[in-house]
């Protein structure tokens, strides 16, 4: 997998372990159950993305069943998931997955273990249990039962009726200190305990495991009925979606810097305006601001104020994305269009991209930037100026606390 470069080189502080060596002989399937295809794309990959894209997390490890490594690879590679550091081969068992994982993490505060057969679970439930477990040192996702709840004989007759005000199914992330999960895993391995998640582990050490409240779309692959329910839910994510578009136009003048897409751009001429009058940036951000329905760039950023004066546009771009978190909206898609006759910007998309991903906390794969000349047409063919427009979608985040 990726290698590790000199800013890389000391241990990261929150990891993932990933395990999904699971065959899924209930599924009735001979693919591996991580490899199974959900909307086109297999559970592992979702499973991965939201510890990709969440800021908390800079190490993960998959682990995959025997003779599948080198296929994790290439998918970690071609989604361009760079934070999975190692993909190792599980064990029999979940746990010995789970052991087998730790062994390859470096992480050294938090480690947060996710089935990869729970491929709808959202950033923030991953947020919100890696800060419970850095509160009392283990934590795992939950959500209370609500039907009522049946003890049931093998014969098939009803034993009792329980309670279920004090019942809580439990999900995966589970999110642990490092050397908790650790001693966990050495202890059952020397006692020869077996248990069906890391909690249990923890929780024979005599260390509590607070509970956070999960998300009912967490659900996780076991049955042969569970894929085409999940497929069904994944599509409707579309009924939260929105979608926004955005214009902006400035003059070149002399005696400026030309912005584009956060970068500075060696230029004769640079964009007049009240910030650094990044045409592209405030294109995007009015698109942003569209489809959440917070009006346009103006309304946020009016031009007679002093705090937008001469400010860098990606500080600008960084409030709107916090606008967008408070809002429980995230990013799924930007594409815009810089429409210019020179300079050429090829050369620097690349870094546009990534600046604006990075300032919005997402994958740079989630931007796409492009030029188009006017071919010498009007205004901006004159090189008088430079326009962009910017097509955006957020995404409703669901079941969340």
């Amino acid at each position: 997998m990726a290698s590790q470069g000199k800013e890389e080189a000391r241990q990261a502080r929150v990891g993932v372990v990933i395990p999904g060596a699971g065959h899924g002989e209930r599924l009735g399937s001979l693919t591996p159950k991580a490899f199974l295809p959900l909307g086109g794309v297999p559970l592992l990959i979702h499973a991965v993305r939201p510890f990709q894209e969440n800021p908390e997390v800079e190490e993960i490890v998959v682990v995959v069943a025997s003779g599948h490594r080198e296929e994790a690879e290439e998918l970690c590679r071609r989604f361009r998931l760079d934070k999975v550091k190692a993909v190792v081969t599980g064990g029999p068992r979940r746990q010995d997955s789970v052991r087998y994982g730790l062994e390859a993490l470096t992480a050294e505060e938090i480690v947060v273990v996710h089935d990869a057969a729970r491929p709808l679970l959202s950033t923030g439930l991953v947020t919100r249990v890696i800060e419970a477990a850095r509160r009392t040192g283990a934590a795992t996702a939950a959500i209370p039962v609500y039907e009522t709840v049946k003890q049931v004989h093998p014969s098939g007759v009803v034993e009792r009726t329980l309670d279920r005000e004090r019942l809580w199914l439990a999900q995966t992330p589970q999110a642990f200190q490092v050397p908790l999960l650790r001693e966990a895993h050495r202890r059952a391995q020397e006692e020869g305990i077996e248990a069906t998640d890391d909690a249990a582990l923890v929780e024979r050490l005599g260390h509590p495991v607070e509970v956070v409240l999960g998300e009912r779309q967490n659900i996780k692959v076991t049955a042969p009925e569970d894929l085409p329910f999940l497929e069904q839910l994944f599509r409707s994510e579309a009924w939260g979606m929105r979608v926004g578009i955005g214009f902006d136009i400035h003059r070149l003048v002399p005696g400026r810097r030309l912005v584009l897409g956060g970068v500075e751009i060696p230029s004769s001429r640079g964009l007049e305006g009240v910030s650094d009058a990044d045409v592209l940036l405030h294109a995007i951000m009015d698109a942003l601001l569209g489809a959440a329905g917070e009006g346009d760039i103006g309304r946020h950023f009016p031009p007679g104020d002093p705090a937008s004066r001469d400010a860098p546009s990606l500080s600008l771009l960084a409030r709107v994305a916090e606008l967008l978190a408070n809002k429980g909206l995230r990013v799924g898609h930007i594409d815009a269009v810089a429409i210019l006759e020179a300079p050429r910007i090829g050369p620097y998309v690349k870094e546009m991209q990534e600046a604006v991903a990075g300032t919005l906390r997402i994958p740079p794969w989630r931007v796409n930037i492009k030029a188009t000349t006017p071919e010498g047409l009007g205004a901006l063919g004159r090189e008088e100026g430079i326009a962009a427009y910017a097509v955006c979608t957020l995404i409703e985040s669901k079941g969340s606390a």
